[in-house]
């Protein structure tokens, strides 16, 4: 038996720790996603403009993501043993498939005539891609950020391994305690943080691209 559901007093007694991990699991994803778009945005951008290196591109970090994670950390722990260098590498692998498919996928949305005409106004290859490029894929680039951030805060509770999994900490203390309460906290505030950031991403989307909300407003009315 795993004892009892839910224990409030266990969480009021524990909550300093269950605080600690909290934070600890919003960093461990936050440098995941983080390194791993800073990896993605070049790639994408020269595999939009070289399709033939997309292909490779492709292939490798789809190889990556293909991984089981236990096998990957299992690889790396002889190389960097129980660290966060040994999570943070098998966390950041699972996103780059995700980040470069979004950002060559709303790179290629852009229509082309938006881009001669930017050419014709006398726009540098440069100015065309921060001025035009970027703002009219932003939706779908910020939809593969979305599911890159949803799908490592999952992630990263299996790092508890290798003592490194912020709230997977207490899902596996529970597990091996059989202790109900722990594994309840672990998944409830687990859920609790792929929510939240997935709101948050969604009002900064609609911050940073105001077009997007007055063009579904005027196709609705």
């Amino acid at each position: 038996m795993i004892g009892p559901i839910f224990d409030f007093g266990w969480v009021v007694d524990n909550s300093d720790e269950i605080i600690s991990r909290t934070l600890q699991h919003v960093w461990l994803t936050l440098i995941a996603v983080g390194i791993g778009f800073l990896i993605s945005f070049p790639l994408g951008v020269y595999s939009h403009r070289h399709r033939h290196f997309y292909g490779i591109v492709a292939g490798v970090s789809g190889l990556l993501y293909t991984i089981p994670s236990l096998a990957l950390f299992a690889f790396l722990l002889p190389l960097t043993g129980l660290s966060t260098l040994t999570a943070e590498i098998g966390l950041v692998s699972y996103t780059l498939l995700i980040l470069i498919r979004n950002i060559v996928a709303g790179l290629d949305g852009v229509p082309a005539d938006v881009r001669e005409a930017a050419r014709g106004m006398g726009y540098t290859e440069r100015q065309i891609l921060w001025r035009i490029d970027l703002p009219l894929a932003l939706p779908v680039i910020v939809a593969g950020v979305r599911i890159a951030v949803v799908t490592t805060i999952g992630l990263v509770t299996i790092t508890a391994l290798i003592g490194q999994g912020g709230l997977g900490y207490f899902i596996r203390q529970g597990l091996d305690r059989f202790y109900g309460p722990a594994i309840i906290t672990g998944v409830v505030l687990s859920v609790a943080l792929a929510v939240t950031f997935d709101r948050l991403i969604i009002l900064s989307e609609r911050v940073l691209s105001p077009w997007t909300r007055a063009s579904a407003t005027r196709s609705g009315g």
